[in-house]
């Protein structure tokens, strides 16, 4: 059996999934018919999904990308240009957090959602990790404080280039935690050596999580100090639970934001050049 089930009698034989195929491996028969996919070339198939996606009549369904697993595209819930863009404003760094759960449910949708957003090759090579135990984090913000101190104490002149990195050990001291900022929950998305674009995909993963947050009532912060420990110390990625093979990764706070906003704080203007 072939990738492709074509619906006879829904298909009009239009070529639109042919003209759409990335690899350009399906074919319609010379005078007309079908589309199909040479049984040599399926292995080329990026399971992208653009053939059941394109085509108007739900002719076409996948066998890795099936008809019913792909719904369709609902006119009422399309917003317009003010509202995205609005939308797309909105979003904010939350750094201070009510003291309440995430519930899973959420976190799974979160998760559900941002596998939707786009890899290298459609290689769908994300994975999750996600911490919700107070101590842990907490512990987690600790090992990354340690660092900080080793590395302003071996290198003074980071602090030069850095001067916050003082500000954020005094804090901890104090009691205060500037790192993961006592957030409820802390998700990290990462991916393996082999992704291609692992780097890339897992920016791209958090970046839908992110948006899609606030819309659930609630609100996000990427760790960087954080995923510097993470970068240095491989200790810390173990402690954390991150695989070995995981060269690409970034950790984001997540929680209930204490704080609603109601501007949208304008930013500089872009550099453009066209040429």
């Amino acid at each position: 059996m072939g990738l492709l089930k074509i619906d006879g009698s829904k298909c009009k034989q239009d070529g639109l999934c042919a003209k759409d195929c990335m690899t350009a491996i399906i074919r319609i028969p010379e005078g007309g018919g079908y589309p199909y996919i040479d049984p040599d070339f399926e292995s080329m198939c990026r399971v992208c999904g653009h053939c059941v996606a394109v085509c108007p009549h739900g002719a076409l369904s996948h066998e890795l990308v099936p008809l019913e697993k792909s719904p369709a595209i609902k006119d009422e819930l399309k917003i317009n240009r003010e509202q995205a863009v609005q939308f797309l404003r909105t979003r904010r760094s939350i750094r201070f957090y009510h003291d309440k759960p995430v519930e899973k449910e959420k976190i799974q949708m979160l998760i559900e959602t941002a596998r939707y957003a786009p890899t290298a090759s459609n290689s769908q090579m994300v994975e999750w990790l996600v911490l919700t135990d107070k101590s842990k984090i907490r512990k987690i913000s600790g090992k990354t404080v340690e660092w900080l101190q080793q590395l302003l104490k071996d290198d003074p002149t980071i602090a030069k280039a850095s001067p916050y990195l003082h500000q954020v050990v005094a804090a901890w001291d104090g009691g205060y935690d500037p790192v993961l900022r006592k957030a409820p929950a802390v998700v990290v998305a990462s991916a393996p050596k082999e992704a291609m674009g692992g780097a890339t995909d897992i920016i791209l993963a958090l970046s839908y999580l992110e948006l899609l947050a606030p819309v659930m009532g609630l609100g996000t912060c990427w760790a960087g100090l954080l995923n510097g420990a993470l970068l240095a110390l491989p200790s810390l990625k173990e402690y954390i639970g991150l695989p070995e093979n995981h060269p690409h990764h970034f950790p984001l706070m997540l929680g209930y934001p204490k704080a609603k906003y109601h501007r949208l704080p304008e930013r500089k203007e872009p550099k453009i050049n066209y040429l």
